[in-house]
C-alpha cells in the first residue's frame, strides 16, 4: 500500500515539475525547470579537462538566461545544470551518472570527457534510457550498441589512419614506435589503431617499438632507451597534458632527436604550459584549432579567453557544441510532455535525426551509431606555443 503510494506521489511531482504557469508564446514557466547533468572530471589526473567542460557549460547557461530561457514549443523554460565531478575515475563517472539519472532526474547528460570513464557511464545511461553525448570520448565502445549515446568528436579507428598517413605523408618515414598507457580505454585503444594502420602502410613490424606503462607512471626513461634504440624514425605517443610534458622532456634529456606526434588528447590549454620549448614544432591530430579561428568560432575564443583569462582548449569547445546539440534537440522535440521518461526518449530521437550541424568544431551528421562524420585537423604547436592549424583531414566516401 505505501509503496503504491509513493509511486503515484512521484508520478505527481514529475507533473507538477513540468506544469506551466501561464501561456502564450514567449512566456517562461515558473514551475518547470529543464535539467541537464554534466558528468566532468573537476579533480584526479585531469581537473584542467574538467574545467573546460564546466567553463563552457556555463557561458552556454549565460546565453539560456540571458534569452528568458530555454523556448521548446513556444514555451520558455528555465534551465539548470547538475554539474558533477568524476574525479578521472570510471567507477566515480559510473555513480555520477546513476545519480543524476534517478535522484536529479536530468533530462540529458553531457560527458564524460575521457574514453576511460564515458566508456563506463555511458553503459549506465543505455541502461536507463537517458540520451548522453560525450564531448571527448573517441574510442568505439563508448557509443557501441548503444542508442542513447553520441558524441562529437571522431573516432579512434578514423584518427589512427589520420595520424599513420600524415606522418608518412609529411616526413616520409617508414619505421614508427609508440609508447601508451596499457590501463586506460583512449590511449590504449589509438596505439592499436595507429598500429595497425602504420603497418598496412609499410609492412609487418614498421612499429619498430611498441611500449607501454601504467596510469600515474612519471618514470619512462626504460621505454624511452629502448625506443631511441629501435631505429624508429618518429614517436606516436598519444597522452593526456600531464603526461606529454614528461614523456617529450625525457625523451629529449635521452637524446630523442626526431619528431613526436600526438593525438586530440594534447589539446589542453595546459599542454604547453607543461611542456615549454619542448614541445615547440611538434603536431598533434585534434578538432579545431584556436590560432587564426575565424567565425563563430573565434567568437567562442574571444569570450572565452575574456572571461577565463587562457584560449579555449579542445574539450571546452566540443562541450559548447555538445550542449548547442542538446539544446537542438530538446527544440526539436516541439514539446515537453512532463512524463521524464518519454521526454528523454524523444530527445534521443531528436538528437539521432541530427543533420549538418554547424559546430564550431565542424559540421556534423550523425551515424546510427550516434557517431559524428566530422573532419579532423592537423595541428602544429608554433614557437610562441600556440595551437596553429596546419592542415584538415576529412573522412572519404
Amino acid at each position: 500500500m505505501r509503496k503504491g503510494f509513493l509511486c503515484g506521489v512521484y508520478v505527481l511531482l514529475v507533473i507538477i515539475a513540468f506544469s506551466p504557469s501561464g501561456c502564450g508564446n514567449g512566456e517562461t514557466i515558473k514551475i518547470g525547470t529543464i535539467k541537464i547533468g554534466i558528468n566532468a572530471p573537476l579533480t584526479g589526473d585531469i581537473p584542467k579537462v574538467g574545467e573546460g567542460t564546466k567553463f563552457a557549460a556555463q557561458m552556454w547557461l549565460e546565453d539560456i538566461q540571458a534569452a528568458g530561457g530555454l523556448e521548446v514549443g513556444g514555451k520558455k523554460y528555465p534551465v539548470e545544470l547538475a554539474i558533477e565531478d568524476n574525479e578521472s575515475k570510471a567507477e566515480s563517472a559510473v555513480k555520477v551518472n546513476t545519480k543524476m539519472i534517478t535522484e536529479d532526474e536530468v533530462l540529458v547528460i553531457v560527458g564524460p570527457q575521457a574514453s576511460k570513464q564515458a566508456v563506463p557511464a555511458g553503459g549506465i545511461a543505455n541502461k536507463y534510457k537517458t540520451p548522453m553525448i560525450s564531448p571527448w570520448s573517441t574510442n568505439p565502445d563508448t557509443t557501441k550498441d548503444r542508442p542513447y549515446v553520441f558524441r562529437t568528436p571522431f573516432l579512434d579507428p578514423f584518427q589512427g589512419p589520420v595520424l599513420a598517413n600524415f606522418i608518412t605523408e609529411e616526413f616520409k618515414f617508414t619505421k614508427s614506435a609508440v609508447l601508451y598507457d596499457v590501463a586506460s580505454d583512449y590511449p590504449k585503444g589509438l596505439a592499436e589503431f595507429f598500429k595497425k594502420a602504420w603497418e598496412n602502410l609499410h609492412g609487418p613490424g614498421s612499429v619498430v617499438a611498441f611500449e607501454s606503462f601504467t596510469t600515474k607512471d612519471a618514470d619512462f626513461s626504460s621505454q624511452l632507451t629502448k625506443i631511441t634504440n629501435s631505429g624508429a624514425q618518429v614517436l606516436f605517443t598519444p597522452q593526456y597534458y600531464n603526461e606529454v610534458a614528461l614523456i617529450v622532456q625525457q625523451a629529449h634529456q635521452l637524446g630523442w632527436k626526431e619528431p613526436i606526434v600526438g593525438s586530440d588528447s594534447w589539446g589542453s590549454a595546459e599542454t604547453v604550459q607543461l611542456c615549454g620549448k619542448d614541445c615547440y614544432g611538434l603536431f598533434f591530430s585534434t578538432h579545431y584549432a584556436a590560432a587564426g579561428a575565424t567565425g563563430a568560432t573565434k567568437e567562442f575564443i574571444d569570450r572565452y579567453k575574456a572571461k577565463f583569462g587562457y584560449v579555449p582548449d579542445d574539450v571546452a569547445a566540443l562541450t559548447w557544441d555538445s550542449l548547442r546539440i542538446v539544446q537542438k534537440a530538446i527544440q526539436d522535440t516541439g514539446e515537453l510532455t512532463g512524463d521524464l521518461k518519454k521526454d528523454r526518449n524523444r530527445v534521443r530521437d531528436a538528437m539521432g535525426r541530427i543533420e549538418k550541424f554547424k559546430g564550431i568544431t565542424g559540421e556534423m551528421t550523425f551515424t546510427e551509431e550516434g557517431d559524428p562524420i566530422k573532419c579532423a585537423v592537423i595541428v602544429r604547436i608554433s614557437d610562441a606555443g600556440e595551437f596553429e592549424f596546419y592542415k584538415s583531414v576529412c573522412p572519404t566516401g
